[in-house]
Parts: C-alpha cells; sequence; structure tokens
C-alpha cells in the first residue's frame, strides 16, 4: 500500500504545480519562462478537469488577488474546497448540458482579451467531456451519442479525442484562438499514452496536426459510422478545415507537462526499492483491449518467478499507459478490473505471485474502485463462491467478481489523473 500511495503523491496536482512555478516579487516563472506581472493588467484563471480544484488552489494560494477572474470545471469538487473563484461540476465521460454552460463560460471570459493579459490554463484527464463547445448544427445529444459509441468500441482515448477536436469549438487550438491577443501559459497533467499535447484534453491549447480525414478513417476503423449521427458525418465530409487555426495564434504560449505516468510509475519503484524489493520499469505505454494485455503481463509475471527475468525474487516490475474495453454485457466495471478479472485465469494456481491494477484518479469505469488484487488464489476462491472469471468477463461485469471477493481497491478520488499502473510482484 506504501508502493502505490507513493505512485500517487508523486504527481499530487498541487505540488506538481509548486515544482514548476514560482513568484519573487512580480515575476512570475513557470517552468523555464519568466513572466513580470507588472506588465499584465489582469490575470485570467481556467481550470478543466478532474485536477484543476488542486491546481487551481495552488496558483489561488501563490498569486492571490492578482488573479482578476476566472472558472474551474471539474467532475466532483473536493468536501472542503475553498477557492475565491468560481467552481462548477459538469459530466464526464459524456458530457452533459453543463458541459455546455461550461464552454459558454469560458467563452465569454476569452472574450475581449488584451495584449496585457495573461491567460493561466489548468488542463488534466477528464477536461473533454467536462467543457464542451460544439460547432453550430451539431447538438449536445449528437456528442453524447458520439462519445457514448466510441468508448463502446473500444477505441483509444487519442482516437476519440481526434473525433472531439473537429467537432469542438474550444478543442484543437480553439482556446489559444479565443484567447489572442492575450499571453496563455498551459499546465498539462498528461493522462494521454506518450504525452501528445494535442490530445491531452483534446488539446485546447494546441494545434491540430489531423484532420477531418483521419477522424473519418476511425470511425471506418471500429465499423461504428452507420452509429454516428447524421449532423456529425454531414460535418466531417464538409471537409471544415479552415475552421483550424494557423500558427500565429500559437506563437503567444507556453505548453509545459507538470506531471504524467512515467513519474507516478518511477516514484512507485523508488518506494519498493526502499521497501526491499528488486525493482524494473517494464513499460509506460501500454495499450489495447484490456483482455488482451493482461495475458501479456501475465506472460511476464509467471517468466519473472520462473526465470528471475529481468529480476529475481522479492520484485517489483511495473507498467503504465492505458488500456481499452469493448463492451459486450451489461456488468459494472472499468479497464483496470477488466485486466485483473482476465489475469485471474492466467494466474490460477501460479505460487508466489502478484498483480495489481490501479487507476491513478482512483475512478475504474463506472465504479467506485480503483482496480484489483489477483494472486495466485484468485481463481480458486472465487470457485469455491460459484464465480467463474469468464462468465463475468463475457457480461463485463469484473466489479461484481472482486467485490464478492473483497479484493477491490477504493482508495477514494485521488484528485490525479495520469492514466494506469500495473504492479506485478513476485516473492520468495
Amino acid at each position: 500500500m506504501r508502493i502505490l500511495a507513493a505512485a500517487i503523491q508523486a504527481v499530487e496536482p498541487a505540488a506538481a504545480v509548486h515544482r514548476h512555478v514560482n513568484l519573487q516579487g512580480n515575476i512570475l516563472r513557470i517552468g523555464k519562462k519568466t513572466y513580470d506581472l507588472e506588465v499584465y493588467g489582469r490575470i485570467f484563471l481556467i481550470g478543466m478537469g478532474k485536477a484543476a480544484p488542486a491546481m487551481a488552489q495552488a496558483l489561488d494560494d501563490l498569486l492571490g488577488d492578482r488573479i482578476s477572474t476566472g472558472l474551474i470545471v471539474t467532475k466532483e469538487i473536493p468536501p472542503g474546497f475553498l477557492s475565491r473563484l468560481p467552481i462548477m461540476e459538469a459530466g464526464h465521460p459524456v458530457p452533459d448540458e453543463l458541459s455546455l454552460r461550461a464552454g459558454e463560460k469560458i467563452t465569454q471570459l476569452l472574450d475581449n482579451l488584451k495584449a496585457t493579459d495573461l491567460v493561466l490554463c489548468l488542463i488534466s484527464g477528464g477536461a473533454s467531456a467536462l467543457v464542451a463547445s460544439p460547432y453550430p448544427g451539431i447538438d449536445l445529444k449528437d456528442i453524447q451519442k458520439l462519445t457514448s459509441v466510441l468508448l463502446a468500441c473500444g477505441a483509444r482515448i487519442d482516437e476519440v479525442n481526434t473525433l472531439r477536436r473537429k467537432l469542438d469549438r474550444l478543442k484543437g487550438g480553439g482556446l489559444a484562438h479565443h484567447s489572442v491577443p492575450a499571453q496563455l501559459v498551459s499546465l498539462i497533467l498528461s493522462d494521454v499514452v506518450g504525452d501528445p499535447l494535442e490530445a491531452i484534453a483534446s488539446g485546447p491549447t494546441v494545434f491540430d496536426p489531423t484532420s477531418t480525414a483521419d477522424a473519418i478513417k476511425i470511425l471506418e476503423k471500429y465499423h461504428i459510422k452507420g452509429q454516428i449521427p447524421a449532423s456529425i458525418i454531414n460535418f466531417l465530409g464538409l471537409e471544415h478545415e479552415n475552421l483550424s487555426w494557423d500558427g500565429s495564434d500559437f506563437e503567444k504560449i507556453q505548453n509545459i507537462i507538470i506531471a504524467n505516468n512515467l513519474q507516478s510509475a518511477q516514484a512507485a519503484l523508488a518506494q519498493a526499492k526502499s521497501e526491499g524489493y528488486n525493482t524494473y520499469l517494464l513499460r509506460t505505454d501500454l495499450q489495447g483491449e484490456a483482455r488482451e494485455v493482461a495475458h501479456e503481463l501475465c506472460n511476464n509475471l509467471r517468466w519473472a518467478w520462473q526465470r528471475h527475468d529481468p529480476l529475481p525474487p522479492p520484485a517489483c516490475i511495473l507498467a503504465g499507459g492505458e488500456t481499452t474495453v469493448t463492451l459486450r454485457g451489461n456488468g459494472q466495471g472499468g479497464r483496470n478490473l477488466e485486466l485483473a478479472l482476465s489475469a485471474v485465469s492466467d494466474l490460477a494456481d501460479f505460487p508466489k505471485v502478484m498483480l495489481i491494477s490501479l487507476a491513478t484518479d482512483g475512478q475504474d469505469g463506472n465504479t467506485d474502485s480503483a482496480g484489483a488484487v489477483v494472486t495466485g488464489d484468485s481463481f480458486k476462491r472465487g470457485t469455491s463462491l460459484g464465480l467463474h472469471p469468464t462468465t463475468y468477463l463475457e457480461d463485463n461485469d469484473s466489479f461484481a467478481y472482486f467485490s464478492a471477493l473483497g479484493d477491490l481497491l477504493k482508495p477514494v478520488v485521488t484528485g490525479t489523473n495520469v492514466n494506469d499502473l500495473t504492479f506485478l510482484f513476485t516473492f520468495e
């Protein structure tokens, strides 16, 4: 538990902000750049995502009444959260009416900015759904349908966000466009494998390198074009490339990633080493169907125990990334729980090994769990209760399976989000 806690604490949003931002007199240093606050008449603070409250609180504590106004949009307002800035909840993972309202409010805040204004944008996972501003002719229900279909078919988050960028006025550089001629700085908590800026929160402050043709190819790849609302298909078919902003909109922008999956993994491994484990970072680019990725990881785990490769026990081998789930049933669960459930059969009766899946935001899919623990005894314990993992996989009901075993991880909402981690332990 100390190892898992270290992974979360390393990417705590407020601490990440303070590591990259400091104020000395009137000089605000963000990363390697400095901003003389005597030059800027107004400072606007826009926070979007699951980590937005903690990130905003850190800047509020630092800048105080230097902040003129702003808005924080998140999935759940933390208990006891205090800030001078307005804060609101909105829909996630599917946008809702509050998402539209958030988009309208942010657009209004950015209207009529001046060259002497400074806009601080705080971006983290979930922002793509929490803030929505679809182009005219595309209704909220159309975006909701698109999102639901993409999530159900197993599309990767970067693919989902490629579609979102083409349909929304604030995504794909849209927020940057609305901020002209002000100075814009974005502090970004990455929840996308590989940290591509255009994919994180659908890249509101980043030039969009993709085309509408790329978006259509994604629909064709998953054979879902026929399930998508006609308004969206028609919009994409009109080749709205003129809606992409030219490079001049990005000349005054600083985008800086302040925390990511690699930092979380490295902190976990450092803690594991201090606990006496041999440690190894397997990879941080896990993608693909959760149940298939589970087979790959279990092969690594069994090999590590049998051959002491890459490390002898006791060992902590760590993999990070974000898998996907193709919905086939009506159960409860998410990608971390599905991965863990697929591992149950692979590790059946295998001695002295453990697999732990963890969503760093503390919420996996449509549950209040962050993941689960699997050992060589999990299969036997399940069958003794009349539970077979294959049956629960067929119904995507991983939550019920691990709930019956008492092996769910429930750390509550962590306030951060840097993808997922899977821990592979071998013991002497």
